[in-house]
């Protein structure tokens, strides 16, 4: 489980600008996820071995003075609750203003580890202009230019050291499942169904950090951990906020869980906000299965859920090699049937194809189908072996790994996946010189 940091303040006080700076130093992993909430950022950074989630918890635009400043303290009482550390920006060039003073008087009344970050000292003439801002009376400050990256370095080796190691409490080598999705789509729902008191619930176990919880389910022949989401918490002063802390609880979660069940609305079909969830969980090379729910909702006539399928397999194109189900959780249909599919997705994930039987098969199909040419040279795949990971990852080796196209790659990976199930698991190819 990662930690999280919040980047909170006013609008224009660099805290975008300072999240990109952050999150460059991880780019293979996560880029910036706009959209997932309402213009908030979520990525993944890590600075002196430690790993942790950013989120930029953006700015209103309101035509109401007051109602914007009561936003940006939610804002600000959010962070507090959900993150490990909490970055508060304040404009260097600017001065004090009184949302400044708000935000810092919330800050120091809490128990949460927070940073005071003046931003935009960007040379040795404006150096000083950070001292006025101790009359804010935080003890943590910090004389940074996110632009530039000056300061930075010295921040974030402080800030770690409120950072556990992302290690978990032991657990057995049982699929990990979180459900994720857009608010009222069943979520709360179907882990209702799955935890009733009908089921045989063994002690959750609690990881290092305070969000990562386990609960283990046995019963009607499965056996596996539930990630604890935000379903399965109450939570007090959410109100028209949820978004934001519901991207933080979704994405612990993703990061927490082998296996990810997105779950969408049929009335409304599978929405951009969808998409997104999808996405992140694709980023951390997570199983999933896409359950639409509601569809006792749902009119239909003999074709509606291939049509809505086929509708579903364009929007996440080209990543169609997932299992996708419909269910009404009310009426208890196929609710069964989604675990049952998450678990083989998570078979598939584990799925090992000896390095003889890889290169017999898909040497013979790089025969028949060879990469294109670039710039007048002949590419030449000589070997391939899948390598030990949580996920299948191929490693070809060849002559010219750097001239392998993109459309290629995929050509190979739809080969892979038509040959091996793999259906609903992430896979990485990897091209080496040989």
């Amino acid at each position: 489980m990662k930690n999280v940091i919040a980047l909170v303040g006013r609008p224009n006080t660099g805290k975008s600008t300072l999240f990109n700076r952050l999150t460059r130093s991880r780019q293979a992993i996560v880029d910036a996820t706009s959209g997932v909430t309402r213009d908030r950022n979520y990525g993944n950074s890590e600075w002196n071995g430690y790993e942790f989630a950013v989120i930029d918890t953006g700015g209103y635009v309101d035509n109401s003075d007051d109602i914007y400043e009561n936003e940006i303290k939610k804002q600000v009482e959010l962070a507090i609750e959900e993150a490990d550390v909490i970055l508060f920006l304040v404009d260097g060039r600017e001065g004090i203003t009184p949302m400044d003073e708000d935000i810092a008087k919330i800050l120091r009344s809490s128990n949460k580890p927070s940073y005071l970050v003046v931003n935009k000292i960007d040379s040795a003439v404006n150096y000083n202009d950070h001292m006025e801002f101790y009359a804010l009376g935080m003890e943590n400050l910090y004389a940074i230019s996110a632009a530039a990256g000056s300061g930075t370095g010295e921040l974030l080796d402080d800030l770690v050291q409120h950072f556990n190691k992302n290690t978990i409490e032991e657990t057995e080598d049982l699929p990990k499942i979180t459900v994720v999705g857009r608010p009222n789509v069943g979520k709360s729902s179907i882990i209702n169904a799955y935890l009733g008191n009908d089921r045989n619930i063994v002690t959750p176990i609690a990881g290092t950090t305070r969000d990562a919880i386990y609960t283990r389910y046995k019963g009607f022949g499965f056996d596996f951990y539930l990630v604890d989401t935000a379903g399965l918490r109450k939570k007090k002063n959410v109100e028209e906020n949820i978004e934001f802390y519901a991207v933080m609880r979704t994405v612990r979660a993703i990061e927490s869980s082998d296996i990810c069940i997105v779950m969408c609305d049929a009335t409304q079909g599978f929405e951009s906000q969808d998409l997104n969830i999808l996405s992140l969980a694709q980023r951390n090379k997570k199983g999933i299965v896409i359950v639409v729910n509601k569809w006792d909702l749902i009119e239909k006539a003999s074709n509606t859920h291939i049509e809505f399928e086929k509708a579903i397999r364009q929007k996440i194109a080209p990543y169609n090699d997932v299992p996708i189900l419909f269910t009404s959780v009310i009426k208890k249909q196929r609710i069964f049937k989604v675990v049952e599919s998450a678990i083989d997705v998570y078979q598939n994930m584990k799925r090992k194809i000896s390095t003889s039987e890889v290169n017999t098969v898909l040497l013979d199909v790089i025969s028949q189908n060879p990469p294109p040419m670039q710039k007048d040279k002949v590419i030449k795949i000589k070997y391939i072996t899948q390598i030990q990971s949580n996920y299948p990852q191929f490693v070809f080796f060849c002559n010219l790994p750097q001239y392998i196209r993109e459309d290629y790659k995929r050509f190979l990976e739809n080969k892979i996946r038509s040959i091996w199930n793999f259906n609903g698991a992430p896979l990485d190819l990897f091209f080496r010189k040989k």
